[in-house]
């Protein structure tokens, strides 16, 4: 079933496989078959080297140079007392998916053949589109074959031009001088008026929408969309960051899978990440199938590197976390802010 498209004024008719009811286009039956359970990475070298403290108080420093309401003395003066290691998995679904719609369009008339009903107009899943870059959001707009027939412009109905709207159709306005009142005004030679300069005194501009011609080329366009839908799941945050605040970090890769629909990770040294797998890839599958075609699933198992870092600074103690290959650095309760206004 496909969503309802109804012709604009003037053109002859529906047309044959757009005129049912519907939501999104639903998409064909899947090609491939899910793949089959995958061997659970070995654990063979998942250490990360501990934090030293110089790279801990750089981060530090680092992050609190780009807070503009924080003091440096805390970063700089504060004595380190502890660096505790608290890594995180990171599991990640990325299910990448293509869904369809369609509606009228229109363009200026130049001189196109209309082809509507010359032959059967394709079906919305038959149209080639350019193939995608894998887990890349794109969209692609598609005049859709011998869908397409000649009517008036709807805007000037038909003759191209439309009354200026500055000067109403007139093609002049008061002066602005004289205001239309003064006989010897040198600036409209006593005409009390000045030619507009919006239209150049024709009284008229070019319509906007037919862009002069006078007539559209209507026709259906198919409309293209490939999604990256990106979900992450946090295994033992002992150390209370978020999920949101790690997306912005890597880790180290330890397992990365694709294929056209992934099985859910089992057998994962740490039960929590295959448990986080199972679920992610049943709620995708189940969520994007219904009004899309999943084009490729792809899964990433990392180990976030993250450190606990407990500073003394005027004699009370105050942590920092240091997290992901990037190294950087996040404090809940600064010690040392002001307020700050922006003028």
């Amino acid at each position: 079933l496909y969503p309802p498209i109804t012709p604009p004024d003037g053109t002859p008719g529906s047309v044959p496989g757009y005129e049912s009811t519907g939501g999104y286009l639903p998409p064909p039956v899947p090609l491939q078959p899910v793949a089959p359970p995958q061997p659970s990475p070995g654990q063979d070298d998942w250490s990360i080297p501990s934090l030293s403290e110089v790279a801990a108080r750089e981060a530090f420093k680092s992050y609190v140079s780009a807070q503009c309401c924080y003091s440096k003395s805390p970063a700089t003066e504060g004595v380190i007392t502890n660096v505790q290691p608290c890594n995180m998995y990171r599991y990640r679904l990325e299910t990448f998916t293509e869904s369809r719609s369609t509606d009228w369009a229109h363009k200026p008339h130049e001189g196109e053949m209309a082809d509507f009903y010359t032959q059967t107009a394709p079906r919305p899943w038959e149209i080639h589109v350019t193939p995608p870059t894998l887990f890349t959001n794109h969209t692609e707009k598609v005049h859709v074959p011998y869908t397409s027939s000649v009517k008036e412009c709807h805007t000037c109905h038909g003759s191209g031009k439309l009354p200026c709207e500055e000067c109403h159709g007139t093609g002049y306005k008061e002066c602005w001088v004289c205001h239309g009142a003064d006989e010897n005004c040198s600036r409209c030679n006593s005409t009390g008026r000045d030619s507009c300069s919006k239209c150049t005194g024709q009284g008229s501009k070019e319509c906007d929408t037919c862009k002069g011609k006078g007539q559209l080329l209507t026709f259906i366009e198919l409309k293209v969309e490939c999604t990256n839908h990106v979900e992450d799941s946090a295994v033992e945050q002992s150390c209370g960051l978020s999920v949101d605040q790690l997306r912005s970090v890597s880790g180290k890769e330890l397992f990365k899978n694709s294929q056209n629909l992934v099985y859910p990770l089992l057998g994962f040294p740490n039960p929590a990440v295959s448990e986080a797998s199972e679920r992610l890839v049943k709620d995708h599958q189940t969520r994007f199938a219904q009004t899309s075609r999943i084009l490729q699933q792809r899964q990433t198992v990392e180990l976030i590197p993250v450190s606990k870092v407990t500073y003394k600074w005027k004699g009370d103690s105050h942590l920092y976390f240091v997290f992901g290959n990037e190294n950087q650095a996040f404090a809940e309760n600064y010690p040392a802010t002001c307020c700050c206004v922006i003028l």
